[in-house]
This record gives structure tokens, C-alpha cells and sequence, in this order.
């Protein structure tokens, strides 16, 4: 099958996000050119963690788009495209597959996948998105502190090989980016609200003040969290905010 991306594929790298973001400060990158290292030194996480991956087993990889047609104020759209490609790549294996917000991925109770989203602005849009992506695919032992670490392999019980879950992943990215190039907005973010994690029913929530129980209300574009709590009171997160208790 053809590839409709460009790829790098490096052994290792501090970063596959840094390496694309230097990439692209010193040279002309198109859209949808992807950096994937067998193995990063220090692979970056959201708030502020590592990812942890042992060499050659996992997926762990960037890509860069120039989406200016998407506002600065809705760039939460491109969160949205990449969490919904993971989870459409992830379900053509396995069935309970969810998106934690903001965009962490879920099978089940689960964390199988992470990502880190790092925008640069020109005026009031988008000049460079780059996307890192990093798959829990083959690894079967974890040894860090993150809570609830879980592979494809440990789900399905085979080997699976990562280049064909990139590949898959880079169609539905695709897909999701053409829908967003249209402007079909609402069919997008409707779908990312029905994929969340926990989308139905009163959960465990921590925020400064301390635990409490709440339900999903809505996610605006861009990005915030709303919540409505036992006591009917509406409380609304923008990212780091607020937590979920697993």
C-alpha cells in the first residue's frame, strides 16, 4: 500500500516532538510528515511526565500539519482529530476504547495511549500543529509510577506489528483533518463527546479544592471541561485543572 505521508524513522531520539519542531524551524516540512523513533531518551507526556517505552516495542512518533484555517480559539479541533484517530486505529483490534479528556486513550479502566499537542501561533490562527503520539503496542511489563498502564498485546494477546498501526493511524488522521478542512465541526466534536471516558453517570473528579463527584456535562472547542456535581452546581476546568480519580 502506498504511503500518503512522509516518515522518518529514526532509533532513537531525545524526542520526536523536539526533533520535528527543530525539523521544522530550519526547513520546509509538508503536512503530515511523521518522525518515529524506535526508542526516546526523554519522550515528553502532559503535565510535564514522561512517557515511558521500552526500546522497539511501542509506538511513539510525531507529525506536523499547518492547519490556518483553525483559530487560536478552537484549537482544541486538533486534539480532538488525533485522540479520535487513535481510538478509530485501536478499535479495528479491541472494543471499549475510550478518550479521556483531554485527550489521554482508554481501553476500559485502562491507559493504552498518550499525547502532546504543541501549537504555534501566527496572528489569530494555527501556523504549526505538532502532534506526539506514543502507543502502548507490544510492551508487557511497566515499571514506572504511572497507575494504570496497559498494551495492545496485554489486551489481545499477540504481537502487533507498530508499523501498521502508524499507518492506520495516519489514514483516520487523514480523515478526521479532511472533516475539519470542511468545516464539519459539529460531526467531529459530537463524535469526540460520545467517545469520552466515563461520558455517562456521577464519577470521582479532584480539583484544588479536594474531591467530589460529577458528571460530564460538555466540552466547549476550546477545550474546557464542564461538570455538574451532586449537587447540581455546574463547575467548568480549562486543562490541569481538574483530574479524574481511577
Amino acid at each position: 500500500m502506498e504511503r500518503d505521508y512522509s516518515l522518518i524513522h529514526l532509533d532513537h531520539t531525545v524526542s520526536t516532538n523536539s526533533y520535528l519542531n527543530t525539523l521544522c524551524e530550519h526547513e520546509e516540512v509538508p503536512d503530515f510528515t511523521v518522525v518515529w523513533s524506535d526508542f526516546q531518551t526523554a519522550g515528553r507526556g502532559q503535565r510535564g511526565n514522561s512517557w515511558e517505552s521500552n526500546a522497539g516495542e511501542n509506538l511513539t512518533f510525531s507529525y506536523v500539519l499547518h492547519p490556518d484555517f483553525v483559530i487560536a480559539q478552537e484549537q482544541f479541533l486538533l486534539s480532538e482529530i488525533a485522540a479520535l484517530a487513535v481510538k478509530e486505529t485501536l478499535e479495528e483490534y479491541v472494543e471499549y476504547v475510550s478518550i479521556k479528556w483531554p485527550n489521554d486513550i482508554y481501553w476500559k479502566q485502562k491507559k493504552i495511549c498518550g499525547m502532546l499537542i504543541e501549537n504555534n501561533l501566527t496572528g489569530i490562527s494555527i501556523h504549526r500543529s505538532i502532534c506526539g503520539v506514543g502507543i502502548n503496542i507490544n510492551q508487557e511489563v511497566f515499571n514506572s509510577s504511572a497507575p494504570n498502564p496497559i498494551s495492545l498485546r496485554q489486551i489481545i494477546g499477540r504481537v502487533v506489528d507498530p508499523a501498521l498501526v502508524l499507518s492506520s493511524f495516519m489514514k483516520h488522521l487523514h480523515s478526521n483533518y479532511e472533516l475539519l478542512k470542511e468545516g464539519n465541526v459539529k460531526t467531529l466534536h459530537s463524535y469526540y463527546m460520545q467517545s469520552l471516558f466515563r461520558r455517562e453517570g456521577l464519577f470521582c473528579f479532584k480539583d484544588k479544592q479536594g474531591e467530589f463527584k460529577a458528571s460530564i456535562e460538555k466540552v466547549e472547542l476550546n477545550g474546557r471541561l464542564w461538570l455538574k456535581d451532586e449537587d447540581r452546581k455546574e463547575r467548568s476546568y480549562l486543562f490541569k485543572e481538574v483530574e479524574y480519580v481511577l
